[in-house]
Formats: C-alpha cells, structure tokens, sequence
C-alpha cells in the first residue's frame, strides 16, 4: 500500500541544495532543487505590444529591437553556465543567443537575452516563452 502524505506547511534545518526526493520508479533519487526552473516569462513583441508577462524571479524586460529581448533577474544566478529552454509561438524559432553566435558572452549572472527567429533566419517579433534552469546565487 502507498502511503500519502499532504504538507502545508515543511520545516527542517538542511544544508542548502541538499533537499533529496524519489525520482520515477521509486529507486533513485533527485535532488529537489536542480530540477526546478529558477526563472520563467513570457513575452510578446507581437504587433508592438512590448509586453512581459507571466514571469517568474524577473524584474524588469525590454524590447531591444525587432525580435530582440532582454529579461534581468530578480535574483541573480551563480554563474553563466544555467541552462535556457525556449519555445516560440505562431511557427516561429524561439532562440537563445548561446545558440548562435554571440556564446555565454551575451547572458550574465543578472540577465538573459533571447532572439526570435522564423526558419529562414530573419527576426521577427512574436511571443516567445522561456524558463531558466541552474543555480542562483
């Protein structure tokens, strides 16, 4: 028989990342905290609207030109090594600069640029979902 257990409220004295939780299968475990995404938000550069929404641990976004953004962080990450993961709607490529050219140079510990590309290449300005996974500082 599985036992359940419902939390409202956890308390503890743990080391920080140190938060263990049984993966898939019941065999292995995760660590809690790598697997959560530290920042998350949406924009939509579409017909000018030049809005930020649903964002998670961000301060403050910007319209840097046709179908590029930048997101700075409320909390800022360890280092550049996080790992983005990006989507894009209406047929678009939603890309991060690491994916191009420009490498870790173009993201910092304090924010994130992000590129909206069709499949030939061109900028164009659509809405553009992205979540950030590492460590913060």
């Amino acid at each position: 028989m599985a036992s359940i257990l419902k939390v409202n409220t956890l308390t503890g004295v743990t080391a920080a990342g140190t938060i263990a939780v049984t993966a898939e299968g019941g065999t292995v475990t995760t660590n809690l905290q790598q697997g959560l995404a530290k920042v998350r938000y949406s924009f939509d550069l579409n017909g000018g609207q030049n809005s930020f929404e649903g964002s998670f641990n961000c301060s403050s976004g910007s319209d840097d030109g046709t179908a590029d953004a930048t997101v700075t962080f409320t909390n800022a990450m360890a280092d550049q090594d996080y790992t983005p993961v990006s989507s894009s709607a209406d047929a678009d490529i939603c890309a991060t600069p690491s994916d191009r050219t420009d490498g870790k140079g173009s993201r910092t510990t304090a924010a994130f640029k992000t590129r909206i590309r069709n499949h030939a290449g061109t900028g164009v300005d659509s809405i553009a979902y992205v979540a950030l996974f590492g460590d913060l500082a």
